[in-house]
């Protein structure tokens, strides 16, 4: 597994917006930073290795924000499909379809409803496994 690349292109660096405020902006600037993954740029069958505080999550991207993941000896020990909302900085505001380092990943269980995960520690992608 090859971690995420956390060199972010300089053309596309989020520029503060007038209309936040310095911490929402330096969230979503130290995000950049530290560096993750946006769903978007994904292929369906990408492989993701997600290491947070408590747990390693495994990912498999299948498009459109749906997902495969196991990791969890409770939610998920097997795998589950879920809708993957994005990260949050541990309140209520969401930036949309990444997965970033020092962010919680936030994801619909079937069972639980939203789930939240540890602070994210490393996110690793790799080939799709030969079979689930």
């Amino acid at each position: 597994m090859r971690p995420i690349a956390s060199s972010p292109d300089i053309s596309a660096l989020f520029e503060p917006h007038p209309n936040l405020g310095d911490r929402v902006n330096g969230n979503i600037v130290q995000s950049e930073i530290e560096g993750g993954v946006y769903l978007r740029n994904l292929a369906p069958g990408t492989l993701l290795r997600v290491e947070t505080e408590n747990r390693e999550y495994t990912i498999l991207y299948q498009g459109w924000d749906r997902a495969l993941i196991w990791g969890h000896p409770v939610l998920c020990p097997e795998p589950v499909p879920v809708v993957i909302h994005g990260s949050t900085w541990g309140g209520s505001m969401l930036k949309a379809r990444y997965i970033g380092r020092g962010m919680h990943l936030e994801f619909t269980h079937p069972a639980c409803r939203a789930v939240r995960t540890s602070r994210i520690v490393e996110v690793r992608a790799g080939p799709p496994p030969v079979s689930l």
